[in-house]
């Protein structure tokens, strides 16, 4: 952070005390670092709303592991996609229920219709898409 430029923000009193109150909760060691983070945040909510930007996300779905041909279809998907898919984690959660985590790169319009291909197959019980920009 050799470039760094200081700024300086006026925030009413009330507004600073609750800031204060969740940076500390957050474990922030300084207003600083958490205003960059909320900067850096905005920023990729601003990059993903392209959808040719590059971004990565992480899938996650919950999914009852006897659902006919689903473990298979979710294999499938990830190999068809393979420059996509570039990771997951399987986490057995009861004796029915799976998590599923698939990590896929590339183009946020070809992520969100991956990733929603994914969450409307049949067996599905809960998911969500992730999205942050690279």
């Amino acid at each position: 952070m050799a470039d760094l430029e200081r700024i300086g923000i006026s925030l009413d009193k009330d507004l600073l005390s609750q800031f204060d109150a969740l940076i500390a909760r957050q474990g922030y060691q300084s207003r600083s670092e958490a205003v960059r983070d909320l900067v850096r945040q905005q920023l990729s909510r601003e990059r993903i709303a392209d959808p040719q930007a590059e971004a990565v996300a992480a899938v996650f779905l919950v999914y009852d592991h006897h659902a006919a041909n689903l473990t298979e279809k979710l294999i499938a998907v990830q190999h068809s996609h393979l420059l996509h898919a570039i990771s997951s984690l399987h986490v057995h959660l009861d004796e029915h229920d799976c998590l599923e985590i698939i990590v896929l790169r590339g183009q946020v319009a070809e992520i969100n219709r991956v990733g929603e291909n994914i969450l409307s197959m049949k067996g599905v019980k809960l998911g969500r898409v992730n999205l942050v920009a690279v």
